[in-house]
């Protein structure tokens, strides 16, 4: 029961990543984004989300975790609502960034609450490949909720849908989970803002420069800025007593390797999510329902590679997984390059797709064990928290370069087909084409095919960055593997 409690949780922040996304093109025609702001309606949600998540767990392993724990799900049931309620698209931006904080503080102690609650050996195996298992498949899972909501409600609804879930999870916490010994400490609220900001800007550098190009001085600015920013967040870190971000858990080579393995890769689901979801809606003309249940298979091969990675790892250590799983994502992504306007769901997404979530439902249980592996109890939280948040940050800073190349990608396809829509549209065309600006289908969905082709490209190399940091980096110690069969533990656990 404790564990259906945290990993329901998990489940909640996840999902709301991309059951937003399904709602993204009624978003769109609601509140009047254009298609790079609307990569904001996610971008608000993860940066909040990645840039406290390490204060998250911290404020688990100072305060409480369970306390901490109901504390963040209230917080993102308000912010839900909200959003929901949200009338202007600036108004739908603060509540996801609301959002983002109470998923940062209720994530990361989720996680932690795996490490002390459950033995080390094969019954924290099976319960980190269950929170693997909804940390990777729920993403799928949002998408078939999030089409069923906005098929038969309204967009609304995939914001609404949180607030009676998080109310029954904080019923049954304090039911189900116990509260966690307290560590004394500081909270290092100097290095979790200049980490968000510093992450703020540099993604916003990269959306207006797809937007405005390479050389506009915003663009510029925002860089610049984002470089000073986070040099500071270094300086802070390496100085203070108690640091948001314990720097010496870097000097581990297996934990860097993950942590930089786990950027890579959310960069390329991200991107997958976001970029397929407006694919299938707006060149294969699916509704919102039939969006969702596309990528319902998403989840169920997701578990597969999951119950596969957790069975063998005690046999094969985790490498081998992390290895096959990220040339897997990688094999699907450019597999998905292939796409183009006459492409079909059962011929040309549904066989990449497939490729893709087996390796990634083998790498996520493989990174989350490794990140864990040997920390003592009192910076479980700190663990669990710089996992997520590079999760999260990877994700955002991924999709932030991805909309860039898309949006590079769809202008120069854009001048070509606004030549050749000149030579062939009628009066009347012609006309609404200089009052809105917008090319009909199908150059439109050449427009965008484009855009779509060329992110797929850069997601691919993401992942095959991920492979390479995975051979060079991660070294399988028999201490390791002993650990994992239930042997030695580590110092601190227990």
């Amino acid at each position: 029961m404790a564990l259906l409690v945290i990993a329901s949780c998990q489940l909640m922040v996840v999902l709301d990543i991309t059951i937003v996304n399904i709602a993204l093109p009624d978003m769109q025609r609601s509140l009047d984004f254009s298609t790079t702001s609307l990569s904001w309606v996610v971008n608000a949600y993860t940066l909040t989300f990645g840039g406290l998540l390490l204060l998250g767990g911290r404020a688990g392993d100072i305060l409480g975790r369970r306390r901490v724990f109901i504390f963040g799900v209230l917080l993102f049931v308000l912010a839900s609502l909200l959003g929901g309620l949200s009338q202007n698209s600036g108004q739908l931006l603060a509540a996801r960034a609301l959002q983002g904080v109470g998923g940062a503080i209720a994530s990361p102690t989720s996680l932690a609450l795996i490490s002390t609650t459950f033995r080390e050996g094969p019954e924290r195996n099976r319960a980190f490949g269950v929170f693997a298992a909804v940390s990777s498949g729920g993403g799928a899972i949002g998408l078939l909720a999030g089409g069923m909501l906005v098929e038969w409600l309204n967009w609304r609804w995939v914001l609404f849908v949180n607030v009676p879930i998080g109310l029954l999870i904080v019923l049954a916490t304090p039911r189900w989970i116990k509260e966690s010994e307290r560590h004394p400490g500081r909270f290092d609220i100097t290095g979790a803002l200049t980490s968000t900001v510093g992450m703020v800007l540099l993604v916003y550098g990269f959306i207006r420069a797809a937007q405005e190009g390479w050389r506009d001085a915003f663009t510029l600015a925002s860089f610049a800025a984002a470089v000073v920013v986070l040099v500071a967040f270094v300086l802070v870190e390496r100085r203070s007593k108690q640091p948001i971000t314990p720097l010496h858990m870097f000097a581990d080579r297996n934990r860097a390797g993950t942590y930089g393995i786990m950027l890579s890769l959310s960069a390329a689901i991200f991107g997958m999510f976001f970029f397929l979801t407006l694919f299938v809606q707006d060149v294969l003309g699916f509704s919102p329902l039939e969006a969702g249940l596309a990528f319902l298979p998403v989840s169920a091969v997701i578990a597969v590679g999951a119950g596969l990675a957790s069975k063998f790892l005690p046999v094969y250590g985790p490498k081998p997984f992390m290895v096959i799983g990220a040339v897997l994502a990688a094999a699907g992504l450019a597999w998905l390059t292939l796409t183009d306007v006459h492409s079909t769901y059962a011929g040309s997404i549904l066989g990449p797709m497939l490729v893709f979530s087996l390796g990634m439902g083998m790498e996520f249980v493989a990174l989350t064990l490794m990140a864990l592996s040997d920390v003592p109890v009192a910076e479980s939280g700190a663990a669990s928290g710089l996992l997520n948040a590079t999760q999260q940050v990877g994700g955002a800073l991924g999709l932030s370069i991805l909309v860039t190349m898309f949006g590079t990608a769809s202008n120069n396809e854009a001048k070509k087909q606004v030549r050749q829509f000149l030579a062939q549209a009628t009066p009347a065309e012609r006309l609404q084409f200089r009052r809105t600006g917008q090319l009909p289908s199908p150059w439109s969905d050449e427009v965008l095919t484009a855009g779509v082709s060329s992110a797929f490209v850069m997601a691919a190399i993401f992942t095959l960055v991920a492979a390479l940091v995975a051979v060079i980096a991660i070294q399988v110690r028999p201490s390791d593997l002993e650990r994992l069969k239930g042997g030695a533990t580590g110092p601190g656990q227990s």
